[in-house]
């Protein structure tokens, strides 16, 4: 078992917790088989609300459960009970710790927060809810706009870069 920490960073402009819109937000992760080395050659989807029966354990389950098709065996992952840490105007343009996961034969070795849907973040100066945050951009490169009108200010978020390390 490896548990392993998702860290983000991002440019903020007047803005602060950054998080995804819901607890049934799809993360969109890249996975790696520990046994053979195998990438899975797209982007995975895993939900901390679904849970699925990992085959051979006794009443265990977990949030995903995958079956490499080069070396066939069977792995899982599951959320730590921990709740995503949103990323605050503190730490602009540095890495902070996201989210948790605990890892049985393989590892997420990528991370793509424009897949999955909507995130939310408020106004530093207003406290201006936005609800509907969506990324867009080419490849990496990830940005959004808009303006807290309760602050006359224009509010952004850009450069999102994650990294895995182990938790």
């Amino acid at each position: 078992m490896v548990r392993l920490l998702l860290s983000i960073k991002a440019e903020l402009d007047n803005v602060t917790d950054l998080a995804p819109a819901s607890n049934e937000y799809e993360y969109f992760f890249q996975v790696q088989c520990n046994s053979c080395h195998e990438v899975h050659p797209k982007f995975i989807s895993v939900n901390r609300t679904e849970e699925r029966e990992v085959s051979g354990g006794r009443n265990s389950t977990a949030n995903f459960v995958w079956r490499c098709g080069s070396c066939k065996r069977e792995s899982s992952a599951k959320f730590e009970p921990s709740p995503t840490l949103p990323y605050s105007a503190d730490a602009n343009g540095q890495f902070s710790p996201f989210l948790t996961i605990e890892c049985r034969g393989l590892e997420f070795i990528g991370f793509d927060p424009k897949l999955g849907g909507n995130w939310t973040c408020k106004g530093v100066e207003s406290g201006t809810l936005f609800p509907e945050v969506t990324f867009e951009g080419e490849g990496e490169l990830t940005d959004w706009v808009d303006y807290d009108e309760k602050a006359a200010l224009p509010v952004g978020i850009s450069d999102i870069e994650s990294k895995w390390s182990r938790a």
